[in-house]
């Protein structure tokens, strides 16, 4: 039977960024996909990650700058990107941007594996 999800949970976050999960381990205890809908003002940025997950971006406004050892890549309105577990990616923003994140399997604090959480972990060799 088709499940509503009356409204995603509102993920609090340093930087300025508002993040609202409509699916995943925070919304609906999933862990094989979670879907988000984020607003980063200008200016905002992440550390450099190495996640265990699958990232789907739809960016819907402005633009995202995804860092990677190949370089930058700008992301604007109406387009996507995938970033593969296992690949060395920091994201960020100079005008603000609107955009969702699937990721699969789900987003977890655990599988990111940011930079300024534990540096052992981010070895792109």
């Amino acid at each position: 039977m088709p499940e509503l999800i009356p409204a995603p949970v509102l993920i609090p976050v340093p930087g300025g960024k508002v993040i609202e999960e409509f699916a995943g381990h925070v919304a609906t205890g999933d862990d094989s996909v979670s879907i988000a809908h984020m607003v980063a003002p200008p200016g905002w940025d992440e550390p450099v990650q190495v996640p265990e997950f699958d990232e789907f971006t739809i960016v819907v406004g402005g633009s995202l700058t995804i860092e990677s050892e190949e370089g930058p890549m700008l992301v604007k309105a109406g387009q996507a990107a995938i970033s593969r577990a296992g690949d060395w990616v920091r994201y960020h923003t100079d005008e603000g941007v609107n955009y969702f994140s699937i990721c699969v399997p789900a987003f977890s604090i655990e599988t990111v594996h940011r930079s300024d959480e534990d540096i052992s972990v981010i070895d792109p060799e």
